[in-house]
């Protein structure tokens, strides 16, 4: 069976997850303002082959997209083995923060995405941002060059009051260069349990969005945009449920924590989500995924109100065979290469 075969049946499989983003490391090399992750670094983690043990796992679960991200995942020394592995199995999106992008650009080709992190193009705001000197610059070469050498890049800048209101040209700059756009919101750990999955930090006031019907304005102009405009990877359904939360403080969704998404952290340890205690290792999934434990869990995490991660949001609106075949109509000039 091909890769978008297999992929194909999986998302078309009703009851299964369909979406996992594995945190590879605990590493980075970036000090971000907005971010504690290089605070509470780590260089624990599991090796590849114990990775891959995992992946297949995932396969079977049903997982269709796999995220690789950190820290900053380019540190691994065994990251080409990783993603190698993981571009045979699923729809594979690697993160970077754009420092080790074209120092690991053989390892990069085998990936179906990679994902730049830009913030602004003012490059003075986004190396205060990332707070390293020449983060700009390297993540603007980084796209520049995964672009000319065929390799599917896109930019995912981090929306939040800094730049909130530059998104706009930000999104047309890339796009008009026919390198498409997707994007997270600001977040921040709301709690702070001991077995919490990952920490990514406390609540920043510069980056927490206060005006929040330019949050509103925004959502309408990509809708407006991505009527003529096919490079903006967001959903009109997902625009309209983030338009409605800042707007009226309307949550339209419910989460799909440990339903339609999980996340494994750099041990292989699960949970719905990050911001929540792990329930154990993504080893224990073919016994556990059915559990009584488990659907307890999904209840508590569906009424859960505590976060607005943008990919969390996503996976619990899209994250079904409905809106796998949603998402294809909407991004189809896009999927096509993967069924061909």
């Amino acid at each position: 069976m091909t890769k978008a075969t297999s992929i194909v049946a999986r998302a078309l499989t009703s009851g299964k997850p369909h979406h996992a983003q594995w945190l590879v490391t605990r590493r980075c090399n970036y000090s971000c303002a907005g971010c504690n992750v290089w605070k509470e670094q780590d260089d624990r983690e599991l090796p590849a082959a114990e990775i891959k043990k995992g992946m297949d796992i995932l396969k079977k679960l049903g997982i269709v997209e796999l995220v690789i991200s950190g820290g900053e995942p380019l540190l691994r020394d065994d990251i080409g083995e990783i993603i190698d592995y993981a571009s045979k199995l699923f729809l594979t999106t690697v993160y970077d923060n754009g420092s080790m992008a074209i120092k690991k650009m053989d390892c990069l080709r085998k990936a179906d995405f990679v994902a730049i992190s830009i913030d602004s193009l003012n490059e003075t705001k986004n190396d205060s941002i990332k707070a390293v000197p020449g983060a700009w610059k390297r993540a603007m070469e980084a796209v520049e060059t995964l672009h000319k050498e065929g390799i599917n890049v896109n930019v995912t800048p981090t929306i939040s009051q800094k730049n909130i209101y530059e998104i706009p040209k930000l999104t047309e700059y890339f796009t008009q260069r026919q390198i498409p756009v997707y994007y997270s919101l600001y977040s921040f750990d709301v709690s702070a349990g001991k077995d919490q999955l990952f920490r990514i930090g406390k609540a920043n006031d510069e980056f927490m969005i206060t005006d929040k019907q330019a949050m509103v304005k925004l959502c309408d102009s990509l809708i407006a945009m991505k009527k003529r405009n096919g490079r903006i990877f967001i959903t009109k359904r997902l625009l309209k449920a983030v338009r409605g939360y800042y707007d009226q403080d309307k949550r339209v969704w419910k989460c799909g924590a440990l339903k339609n998404f999980l996340v494994i952290d750099p041990l292989g340890r699960i949970a719905g989500c990050h911001s929540h205690s792990f329930v154990g290792s993504v080893f224990d999934l073919p016994k556990k995924w059915d559990s009584q434990e488990f659907q307890i869990l999904r209840e508590t995490y569906s009424t859960c109100a505590q976060c607005n991660y943008l990919c969390y949001i996503f996976y619990s609106l899209e994250g079904t065979p409905y809106g796998h075949l949603s998402l294809a109509v909407d991004q189809w000039k896009n999927a096509r290469r993967f069924f061909k």
